[in-house]
């Protein structure tokens, strides 16, 4: 049992739970019976037995809920997502469909051009409202943080109203928004075949009017054959660092790039999709503590059959998050928890790794593990009570939604 301040009240407490903290190096789960969880200021300030609760605080506690054994985990976090843009690509899921291939669509104009051109041509508040709709059915099933990137602007105006659009969910919903500036996403069209100029443009002017706006929290990029170059990618990461932004990197997903031995040289937060990522270089974002980011939608979504290489990642004991990807191309995903259930059916991840990978090492793929994604003393208060008492439920379940009641900062939502 741990107690900290416990002579002052509390403002709110969860009794008679499955407690599963998540808390590395603990038993599996971190799992803790018959628990209690008291909370202050949006801090988590004690847990510990539910018998030896500390009574005398509980006096003028307004929240006191019995949790009657049910489960309780940390608030889930989606921490690579694509949320506010314009349009849809239905017609390319026909394409591929048909035998044409992700590549190919990019190449002949569509992919990221095609929602590009719809999201320049949507109103900041079609945007918003677009992205309500699509943030509301993750917050449903106990999101309390989201990452979403840009990228689908690609010059200065659009990037720009994409990221104000993100900071608006962020003050419009009770949960946390981080938000990642992604201009090195694709060349824009009015820059093809001007990729050098089109990083000018993004390290030159987009980046600093971002970063003079306090927009964003990360920048990231994408290395790929369709994208851009390790060297190109490289001098976004400088551009980043004057600006003291962390960076993370879409790598490996079509081929092996070698992005992301770039990124962790960097010590990038994360690095994501990693389906070409060689066992050679798994050791190297060892070294440099960076996440591995999985992303099952898009690789059920493209059907892909090339696997992430997860036992070299567990060999190295690199950190292994889980994402939605959610975007309009690649992983039109509305569901955390099917990515829990994908992550295990389609990489073989087991259950307790895949909750790790949305609560503790989600918060670690956002530079905010010291804070949030697990259940301890001193962090903040987000948690969420399941109608379920065993934490491999939320891996196993494909459709339904179990969740009860979700505290974000010590408040009921």
């Amino acid at each position: 049992m741990i107690i900290k301040n416990s002579d002052k009240p509390w403002d709110a407490v969860w009794f008679n739970a499955r407690l599963a903290t998540m808390a590395s190096g603990a038993q599996p789960y971190g799992l803790l019976e018959n628990a209690a969880v008291g909370v202050r200021n949006g801090r988590i300030e004690w847990i510990g037995d539910t018998d030896q609760l500390p009574h005398a605080v509980l006096n003028n506690c307004p929240q006191q809920v019995d949790c009657k054994g049910l489960l309780v985990t940390p608030g889930l976090i989606d921490c690579h997502t694509h949320l506010v843009y314009g349009g849809n690509r239905t017609n390319e899921f026909e394409q591929r469909l048909n035998g044409v291939s992700y590549e190919q669509i990019s190449r002949a104009g569509g992919g990221i051009a095609a929602t590009v051109a719809a999201t320049r041509a949507a109103s900041a508040a079609e945007l918003l409202e677009a992205a309500r709709g699509r943030l509301e059915g993750l917050l449903a099933e106990g999101l309390t943080t989201v990452e979403i990137k840009s990228g689908y602007g690609l010059n200065l105006p659009d990037e720009l109203k994409i990221l104000r659009v993100a900071r608006q969910l962020g003050e419009e919903y009770p949960l946390e928004v981080v938000t990642t500036f992604l201009g090195a996403h694709a060349t824009p069209p009015e820059y093809q075949n001007r990729e050098e100029d089109y990083i000018d443009l993004v390290c030159d002017q987009i980046l600093p009017a971002v970063a003079d706006e306090n927009l964003a929290d990360a920048v990231d990029a994408f290395c790929e054959n369709i994208a851009f170059t390790p060297q190109q990618v490289s001098r976004v990461f400088d551009a980043a660092g004057y600006h003291k932004l962390p960076v993370k990197l879409h790598a490996e997903q079509l081929s092996d790039s070698k992005g992301a031995v770039l990124a962790s040289s960097y010590g990038a937060l994360s690095v994501d999709h990693l389906e070409y990522l060689t066992e050679q270089d798994v050791a190297k974002l060892a070294a440099s503590n960076t996440v591995a980011v999985l992303l099952p939608g898009a690789f059920y979504f493209l059907s892909e059959t090339k696997l992430p290489p997860v036992d070299a990642l567990r060999e190295h004991n690199v950190a292994i998050a889980i994402a939605s990807d959610s975007n309009p191309g690649s992983s039109p995903v509305g569901s955390l928890l099917l990515m829990l259930n994908m992550a295990c059916t389609l990489f073989k991840l087991t259950p307790e790794e895949a909750l790790a990978g949305v609560t503790r090492n989600a918060a670690r793929a956002l530079g905010r593990g010291d804070r949030i994604g697990t259940l301890e003393v001193g962090k903040q208060a987000d948690m969420v009570l399941w109608r379920i008492s065993d934490p491999a439920e939320l891996s196993y379940r494909i459709g339904g939604n179990p969740c009860n009641q979700v505290m974000y900062r010590g408040k009921p939502r």
